[in-house]
């Protein structure tokens, strides 16, 4: 499973390459605007800079035409980038259009199998279903992923389940267990998956020993 990082924050970003574990990006414009007063495609550039993976831009136009003209601008930052268009029949007009432009689709805001299967077929490189965000109004989000990646390995579609809004590590778990191609999360989420108290137990045992042999 590959491990993108939800976030704008190229801070973060480079440290969780030097981890070597950021497969790619993704931004969406609460994240964008978490950063200040960034010009968008210099900063997105910045970021495809640190990742040579996926990194999504999201359009924030409505209607198809706008979400076309933006995808095909910030599809010329980088040949990394990857649009992100909502699962809304706007949306998916544009992701239809644009992945017959050979630009890449991450279509985001799906909380239906129904969507996913929609996405798929509309030519998405990527789905996103959101499992946190359905885990906070009381359904379990990961109902859902289960079902996206069993209806996807029934056909073989090439669309990668990509499991995003992940709240912690158990997300990132129950992810991996169930195929997803894919699993976004801020940093603290990556962060908190190398915490464990016998580690650390652990680690400072070994350390004390060594210092009580008197060895350098």
């Amino acid at each position: 499973m590959k491990f993108f990082l939800d976030t704008a924050n190229l801070d973060e970003i480079r440290d969780a390459a030097a981890f070597g574990i950021a497969d790619g990006v993704t931004t969406n414009p609460t994240l964008i605007s978490k950063e200040g007063d960034v010009d968008f495609k210099e900063h997105i550039a910045a970021i495809c800079e640190i990742v040579s993976g996926p990194v999504s831009a999201e359009c924030t136009s409505e209607d198809t035409e706008g979400m076309l003209r933006e995808g095909r601008e910030y599809a010329q930052i980088a040949p990394n980038v990857v649009i992100k268009c909502p699962l809304t029949r706007a949306g998916l007009k544009a992701t239809k259009q644009l992945s017959s432009e050979g630009i890449k689709v991450n279509v985001t805001l799906c909380f239906s199998a129904a969507q996913a299967i929609l996405a798929a077929k509309a030519g998405a490189s990527f789905i996103s279903p959101f499992i946190g965000r359905l885990d906070d109004i009381g359904e379990n989000g990961l109902f859902l992923l289960s079902d996206i990646v069993e209806i996807y390995r029934n056909y073989s579609w090439p669309t990668e389940v990509l499991a995003a809004s992940i709240r912690h590590p158990i997300h990132a778990i129950e992810a991996a267990r169930m195929g997803a191609d894919i699993a976004t999360m801020p940093f603290k989420v990556i962060d908190q998956m190398f915490n464990h108290p016998l580690t650390d137990k652990g680690q400072a045992q070994f350390l004390a020993d060594w210092r009580k042999s008197g060895r350098k």
